[in-house]
Formats: structure tokens, C-alpha cells, sequence
């Protein structure tokens, strides 16, 4: 079975879109300002960026409220040709506790991630449907602890139920994980030490 290289189907999409001369708008969920920085400042060139803040994944609630807080700053910091616009969805614990249900046991990086990965892009790409945006996409894929093939294989599943594009991405690919270090420091983000959710925390406490 051949896989896609999501870089470079990333690359055919923006080449296209500079022959075409066309910007179009993107619906893109972050998990946190450091994973966007480097995506805010590579597609933001090429699309009308919209990031969409949804993660009821996170514990605790003070932890949400800071993280958003941090993706707003960021925002309003960060050179972009573009101007970046920011949603949130509903910080709706129970939603991600349901998905997590039965899978708490789960490494990380497994079937309870990959449950999360869905609930997020899911709600990302009803959203993009709605208000009509072009693409829809998510950081996620930046982090080096995050499966870029399960987070593509759900968006293109999303793109042919939702009948909204879905625009392929490995943001780690071109040094974008080691770029998104380099803005965390220029604009003195605040980096967690965690995923996110309450078993990632016991993850790092087990280290």
C-alpha cells in the first residue's frame, strides 16, 4: 500500500494555490500556542487562518483558561501576511471523557489518543462545514509525540463524510518541530510538560 507523503502533498496544495493566486480560508484546531507558532507562521502566507481552540481534553480547567490565554498572545504577536482569526469551542470535559472511557488503561500514544485525535478533528471539520471555510487541518501533527499517519488517516475519512477539504500536513517535516522551539523562545511561550489530559499527567508522573 503506498503512503502518502503529507509534505509533499502539502507542497503540491500551496504550489497550486500561488498558480491559481488564490487564498483560501483555513479552520485550524490547536492544541496550544507553542505547536502553532511555526504552522501560524508557515500557512499563514498561503491561507486566512482561523484557529480553532478546541481541546476538552485538558485537565485541569486552570490549565485550559492558561493555554488559551498563551494562544491569543500569540495571535496578536506573531508577524503573519494574513490577519489570524481565533474561535473557541466548548470546553466540554465530558465529551472527551466519554471517548475515553473503557481506554484510561491505554499507553499513551494509543487507542485513547487516537479516540481524541477524532473527537477534536471531527468537531473541527463540522465547524469548517458550517461556516464554509476551504480546508480544515490541526497542529497536532508538529509534535514528535503525536501519530501524523493516524491524525491524516482521520482527516481524509472527515473529508469524504463531511464533504469538506482536508489539508494534509507533517508540521515536524522542514525543522517545523525544531522552528516551533525557536518561536516558543522569541515570544517566551509558555511550554507544558504534559499532553494535556489527566492521564498524560499520570504518564509523566510514572517516568
Amino acid at each position: 500500500m503506498n503512503v502518502l507523503n503529507y509534505q509533499k502533498e502539502l507542497d503540491r496544495v500551496i504550489q497550486q494555490l500561488q498558480t491559481e493566486e488564490k487564498t483560501p480560508s483555513l479552520l485550524l484546531h490547536s492544541c496550544c500556542a507553542p505547536c502553532s507558532s511555526y504552522v501560524l507562521e508557515y500557512l499563514s502566507q498561503y491561507f486566512k487562518i482561523t484557529i480553532f481552540y478546541y481541546n476538552p481534553n485538558i485537565y485541569p480547567a486552570s490549565e485550559y483558561e492558561r493555554r488559551v490565554i498563551e494562544q491569543k498572545e500569540l495571535i496578536k504577536a506573531i508577524p503573519a501576511k494574513h490577519e489570524i482569526q481565533f474561535m473557541t469551542g466548548e470546553y466540554d470535559t465530558k465529551a472527551f471523557y466519554e471517548i475515553a472511557k473503557g481506554l484510561e488503561n491505554e499507553k499513551e500514544g494509543g487507542q485513547r489518543c487516537f479516540s481524541c485525535y477524532e473527537l477534536r478533528l471531527r468537531n473541527t471539520a463540522k465547524l469548517a462545514k458550517e461556516k464554509n471555510f476551504d480546508y480544515f487541518t490541526t497542529t497536532l501533527s508538529i509534535s514528535p509525540m503525536k501519530n501524523a499517519g493516524k491524525l491524516n488517516e482521520i482527516g481524509s475519512i472527515l473529508e469524504k463524510e463531511l464533504k469538506v477539504n482536508y489539508l494534509y500536513s507533517d508540521f515536524k517535516k522542514k525543522n517545523g518541530y525544531k522552528r516551533s522551539i525557536e518561536l516558543s523562545k522569541e515570544f517566551d511561550l509558555y511550554r507544558q510538560d504534559y499532553c494535556g489530559c489527566i492521564f498524560s499527567i499520570r504518564n509523566k508522573e510514572e517516568k
